[in-house]
């Protein structure tokens, strides 16, 4: 059987990437939206905590997950796995960032993009 692709535009995939993070109880999820930065790397960053290395590696799972079920797309790249304090899921337009708290703190990425504008999502 073959598997088909649906072509998804980067705004679903950054809500999908929300719900994943949602599903697993990541706490303090912005969404980023880099389309109108020049020289931006992608479409969106979407930023999540959690609160231990088992909850972010369950967060990081739950978007691959919830991604792959809705839309059949795999991270182009992922990074940060196995030191577990930073994971970052690439999917070319949109780039999930979940991070252990006091991690998120010291990289400042809100920070490093603040023209961006930023939306911070509601916890479940």
């Amino acid at each position: 059987m073959k598997e088909t692709k649906v072509e998804a535009t980067s705004d679903i995939l950054a809500e999908l990437v929300v719900k994943g993070m949602q599903e697993r109880k990541a706490s303090d999820i912005v969404v980023m939206n880099l389309k109108s930065l020049k020289n931006a790397v992608s479409d969106y960053f979407v930023i999540a905590s959690a609160s231990s290395d088992t909850q972010l590696d369950a967060i990081a799972s739950s978007i691959e997950e919830e991604v792959h079920k809705a839309i059949g797309q795999n991270p182009w790249q992922t990074e940060g796995r196995i030191n577990k304090e930073w994971v970052l899921l690439d999917y070319v337009d949109v780039v999930a960032h979940v991070f252990l708290k006091d991690k998120r703190e010291f990289y400042a990425l809100e920070e490093l993009w603040g023209d961006a504008k930023i939306q911070h999502v509601e916890s479940v």
